[in-house]
């Protein structure tokens, strides 16, 4: 069977199970809030970087990985798969297709694979783990790829965020109708939509109330609870990623339930107190 390596960009989270495991790599985007420039990777301080976003006047950037960094992750594996945030919302996507077509140019025997996540954070790392079960089982290269595009079809991605401010400044929300004022406490319930660009699903007032409007989006959409893992990502607020876990369990039982912190790219998107679920 070979080597297979799964290599999602840093806006996934490797679960703890992935951290450790020589099949799942993180590639890093670079962070810059002003001048001050960190790569995203197991180095990444939330507290320091949540702190000078604070104190920035300016729009916190990413920069996507160079194609050099993805096939840094290439060599010694039979079958890759790769795995990027929404192509909607960077250009990781496109730098790691050019870095597929560079290396088979050198290695026609490796296979190659890019998967436009078609979402974010633990959407990406979600389609990592299902990934990893496929392989495992045995099935092909071709197979692999067929499920997961099914999986990534079935896939929902909701977020609400303490503010807006940094996506709308990174021009990430332009399709969107004006929001809301923060001033009422209305907190917009967002989502991903099929081509991985972001709508406004609803809105609540308050962080609670939103959290149960979100858990209800997400019942609308989701079949099969007891065969889906669902993935929660907080950034700075674990007393509401607990919230939002005791919520959906009461909705609905999961195969699993996953809690982590955001890292660097998630971090940026969804500021301090900003949370993130999918399954």
């Amino acid at each position: 069977m070979g080597m297979y390596k799964i290599v999602i960009d840093s806006c996934g989270e490797l679960f703890d199970e992935m951290k450790n495991n020589a099949h799942f790599a993180n590639v890093p985007l670079t962070l810059e809030v002003g001048d001050w420039s960190i790569l995203d990777d197991a180095s990444f301080d939330q507290a320091e970087f949540l702190r000078r976003v604070e104190e920035y006047e300016g729009a916190p950037k990413s920069a996507c990985p160079s194609p050099s960094a993805y096939m840094a992750e290439m060599e010694d594996a039979d079958r890759v798969y790769i795995i990027t945030l929404s192509a909607q919302l960077s250009g990781s996507y496109n730098s790691a297709v050019l870095a597929k077509n560079l290396f088979e140019e050198d290695e026609e025997d490796v296979q190659i694979h890019v998967f436009d996540s078609k979402s974010a954070s633990i959407g990406q790392t979600l389609i990592g783990k299902k990934i990893a079960e496929l392989e495992e089982a045995g099935l092909s290269f071709e197979e692999v790829i067929e499920e997961t595009d099914k999986y990534i079809e079935s896939q929902h991605t909701f977020f609400v965020l303490e503010s807006l401010e940094t996506l709308r400044k990174a021009g990430r929300l332009s399709n969107l109708k004006s929001m809301i004022a923060n001033t009422l406490n209305i907190k917009p319930i967002m989502g991903s939509t099929e081509i991985g660009s972001i709508q406004q699903l609803a809105q609540a007032r308050g962080m609670k109330k939103a959290l149960e409007k979100m858990a209800e989006c997400m019942m609308e959409v989701t079949e099969n609870t007891k065969e889906r893992v669902l993935a929660i990502s907080h950034c700075n607020c674990p007393n509401t990623a607990a919230m939002l876990k005791e919520i959906v369990e009461s909705k609905a039982s999961f195969k699993d339930i996953i809690v982590v912190d955001t890292n660097g790219v998630s971090s940026m998107y969804a500021n301090d107190g900003g949370i993130i679920m999918v399954v």
